[in-house]
């Protein structure tokens, strides 16, 4: 389907309200934004959600909603993370983190998934201090509010652990991720991110011990990251599509060769039944 946003321009700046009457907040459709980010991302479509997503942008600063914005800022960090502009993913990320200021939002959920994405921006461009000094801002939230879901509690751990790793704290990183393992095992369909993790305690253990030391501890991780991507209650969309492309280069790597390569034509066969 074919919606507005898609091929009419936004608003022009010149056509506001009339001189001297400030304009009501005009907010965007959050949940509309998200669905149809989603479809792109299924079809692989980068090119589309930025399209979509600058769209949307321009929208909520002409109609001044700054939540909208917010959304939209954290939403442009990770797809510039993803397709590796580091300019853009962090001007995206400090815009984020300057409207959570803005706004007061310090101590909210919001604040700490802002607090998330940005850090992982900073982690995926191997500037790990700053990554951490924003993991441990969202972590103070996450952990200080009875209302964080589980699933954000899982997101955090694992990439809190990842950062740890690369600045070579390994200790640290080792129990994020068994509070991770913890906090996913608490989530529908948490089974994609517990593999992840997994997966990412596996590469740790390589880095920490060496391959021959860590051997034994490295291929369990991976035949439990395997169960853990097949079981029969994993989601047939696009987002563990996904997952499993982004988790073949790791099987490959250990020499799991046809488990790479299931989890490769599961990736593409459900590409093509998600487009």
């Amino acid at each position: 389907m074919i919606n507005p946003e898609d091929y009419v321009e936004p608003r022009c700046v010149l056509c506001g309200e009339a001189y001297g009457q400030e304009p009501e907040v005009k907010p965007v459709p959050q949940k509309r934004i998200i669905e149809k980010m989603d479809e792109y991302m299924s079809r692989r479509d980068y090119k589309g959600a930025e399209r979509h997503l600058l769209y949307w942008l321009a929208e909520a600063q002409l109609g001044k909603d700054e939540r909208g914005e917010l959304l939209l800022r954290n939403e442009l960090a990770g797809h510039y993370r993803k397709t590796g502009d580091k300019g853009k993913a962090i001007e995206n990320a400090e815009e984020a983190l300057r409207l959570v200021k803005k706004m007061d939002f310090g101590s909210t959920i919001s604040a700490g998934t802002t607090y998330v994405n940005a850090a992982t921006v900073y982690n995926a461009f191997g500037e790990n201090e700053r990554s951490l000094e924003l993991f441990r801002q969202a972590k103070e939230v996450y952990e200080g509010s009875e209302k964080t879901d589980p699933a954000l509690l899982g997101g955090l751990y694992n990439n809190m652990a990842l950062t740890c790793a690369a600045l070579e704290k390994y200790e640290e990183a080792l129990s994020f991720f068994d509070k991770a393992m913890e906090a996913m095992g608490k989530v529908e369909g948490g089974a994609l991110e517990q593999a992840i993790t997994c997966l990412n305690r596996a590469d740790l253990l390589e880095k920490k011990d060496g391959m021959e030391q860590a051997e034994e501890k490295i291929y369990a991780l991976l035949d439990q990251a395997y169960e853990l991507l097949t079981g029969k209650d994993i989601p047939a969309n696009g987002y563990t599509a996904f997952v499993y492309e982004k988790c073949v280069p790791a099987f490959s790597y250990y020499g799991y060769f046809m488990a790479a390569e299931e989890l490769k034509e599961r990736s593409e066969r459900l590409y093509v039944e998600n487009r």
